[in-house]
């Protein structure tokens, strides 16, 4: 820092292709402050250390922080938004600097312009300064990609390469015509050159991809990938596509020639920064992904596999909560990571598993209240009877990508404890019972969720859903219940209100949904109306359920949802007798809950 004559040094989450979860090369934050959540950013001073993240890691930073460094409460009343706002206001005729790499030519833009009024400028130096001193840095991956087959995609690659041409060609017209696209992005809202091209690989932990560039053009298509992670099949797959592959480092000299010709280069804003630097802004416009567009549509193949993966992963999660709820029933003690483990045991057994979708989640007491708690080995909790237990896990499968959250509880639940999961339970079910016309978004339909829990008093911080892969990324975009973007049939999400009591317990809903079209009775301005079709199948524990609070409306969906799952999973789970005692037992405590004092449904073994 003192030898560029920086003030700042941001030290963000992200590797170069804006992931969300990074290898062990690119996790820097993490090895320079000790913190292992997956969102927040550290930056250095010349005296001072910070780390900003958001409320649902606050917890877990102030536990994993050392005294070197101090805790900045993004989202916090009279704080700052997030990182960003954090150095607006607190810089003044300073330096920041970042590896340019490692920001989004969208973030980079924003603090550009934020920092100018401020007498301030960001810096990127040619290396990264955490790089340098990270001395026992792990090895870059050389895990080979493979193709991802058709009877899973549902459309070979070559169309999907002709449908990115078809949207370059049909690009306005500007001072320059546009000659094709640089596909970076491994983030959030998709793994774009994974599914354009069908291929998968081991990259990056809890996702089936590769590190790469691809630039697609009207009549040539590169993919910057090293040679050793190509085999000759896949090698001889991306010649009959007419693919063209590079190593990984030459993207770099490419832009830096302007190999493509004349004309300028679409990016989206997710890009990242040293792009945009290397191309100039004569070189390239900043446009919607529409390849983020086309992967929200799942077409009926990919639905179909979903459909099948949810089945499968919905046996390994009763599999396991029989297990545990009669584990623990015989005096047992259960820790949460061997829960974790044992639930991951039984997926590992399943057609098509090729790992985790996410870090389990898998929480008791006031780890519970921790959104995105995770247990570790020798510092997890022991499952009590006393506070509800949640998992939110899901397996990753050759046709789907699962996420599924169920909370229960394994002895005498509080009346508090029980006013709250019927108030969760209310916001589930209202929103997978909606029906909505074309053109309304996520975030219309958000309140639905929570309102049960407002008449309460109550809420949660994260948001209710997000999309979600078909054997890609957990989180995809654009669409979610946080997001203006309208939903359409084709699109998946998933449902996921909750309550947090913080240091005693918490609880959370998790299914996946898809959007599809219905008929109506009134059919007001046509065929334009959706609703949701579920995905998930495990039942919902009724022991924490007040009756006396759920319309006749909501007990005849819990009562159709349990039986449901009973009739979809029995057939799969009938070698297993503890399994399936347990699903019929959680079916028959849906219909007719007797009601004790209070209102709180009795059925205790």
């Amino acid at each position: 820092m003192a030898k560029d004559s920086l003030d700042y040094y941001i030290v963000p989450s992200e590797d170069a292709h804006q992931s969300e979860y990074v290898s062990a090369s690119d996790r820097r934050r993490e090895y320079i402050s000790g913190f292992s959540g997956s969102s927040g950013q550290a930056i250095v001073t010349p005296n001072s250390a910070y780390l900003i993240t958001d409320s649902r890691y606050w917890l877990q930073a102030q536990d994993q922080l050392d005294s070197n460094w101090r805790l900045v409460k993004a989202g916090e009343p009279g704080g700052p938004k997030d990182w960003i706002e954090w150095l607006e206001l607190k810089v003044r005729d300073s330096k920041i600097g970042i590896d340019a790499r490692m920001i989004s030519h969208a973030q980079a833009t924003l603090l550009t312009s934020k920092l100018g009024p401020r007498d301030s400028k960001m810096i990127y130096p040619p290396q990264n300064l955490v790089d340098l001193a990270w001395k026992d840095k792990a090895p870059k991956s050389r895990e080979p990609v493979y193709k991802q087959g058709v009877e899973f995609t549902g459309e070979d690659a070559a169309s999907k390469l002709h449908r990115v041409r078809g949207w370059i060609h049909q690009q306005p017209p500007s001072s320059q015509m546009h000659v094709g696209t640089l596909i970076t992005s491994l983030s959030a809202i998709g793994a774009l050159f994974s599914y354009i091209l069908n291929l998968r690989g081991s990259d990056i932990p809890f996702n089936p991809l590769f590190q790469a560039y691809l630039f697609v053009s009207m009549d040539r298509a590169i993919l910057f990938l090293d040679e050793h992670k190509v085999n000759e099949d896949v090698g001889g797959y991306l010649q009959s596509l007419g693919v063209e592959r590079r190593d990984y480092v030459e993207v770099w000299q490419f832009l830096r020639r302007r190999d493509w010709g004349s004309g300028k280069v679409l990016i989206t804003a997710q890009t990242s920064y040293a792009i945009s630097l290397m191309l100039t802004h004569f070189r390239f416009t900043v446009a919607p992904s529409y390849i983020e567009e086309m992967i929200a549509f799942k077409n009926e193949t990919e639905l179909d596999g979903l459909r099948r993966a949810y089945l499968r992963d919905g046996v390994s999660f009763v599999r396991f909560l029989a297990w545990l709820e009669t584990k623990l029933n015989e005096g047992y003690e259960i820790t949460e990571y061997e829960a974790a483990q044992r639930l991951t045991e039984f997926r590992r057994k399943t057609k098509h598993f090729m790992g985790l979708a996410y870090e389990n989640i898998s929480a008791s007491g006031p780890n519970a209240a921790l959104p995105h708690y995770s247990p570790k080995r020798h510092s997890a909790r022991m499952i009590d009877r006393e506070t509800p237990y949640l998992n939110d896990s899901g397996g990753q499968y050759r046709d789907g990508t699962c996420d599924t959250t169920r909370t229960v509880h394994f002895g005498r639940p509080t009346p508090e404890q029980c006013d709250a999961f019927t108030r969760v339970l209310q916001g589930h079910i209202a929103i997978d019972s909606a029906v909505f016309p074309e053109g309304t978004s996520g975030h219309q339909l958000d309140v639905l969720a929570r309102k049960a829990l407002w008449r309460d008093g109550l809420n949660y911080g994260h948001g209710t859903g997000h999309g979600f892969g078909s054997f890609l990324t957990v989180h995809e975009g654009p669409h979610g219940f946080s997001s203006s973007v309208p939903l359409m049939p084709g699109n998946v999400i998933t449902n996921e209100p909750g309550f947090y009591a913080d240091g005693r317990w918490g609880m959370r809903i998790e299914s996946a949904l898809a959007v599809r079209r219905i008929k109506t009775r009134g059919e007001f301005n046509g065929p334009v109306w959706l609703a949701f079709e579920r995905l998930t199948c495990v039942p919902i524990q009724t022991r924490m359920v007040k009756d006396g609070m759920l319309t006749k409306e909501e007990k005849q969906w819990l009562k159709d949802h349990n039986q449901r799952c009973f009739q979809l999973l029995s057939p799969l789970i009938k070698d297993d007798k503890r399994a399936v005692k347990w699903l019929k037992r959680e079916v028959d405590r849906g219909i007719g809950l007797a009601t004790g004092p209070g209102g709180m449904s009795i059925d205790w073994d």
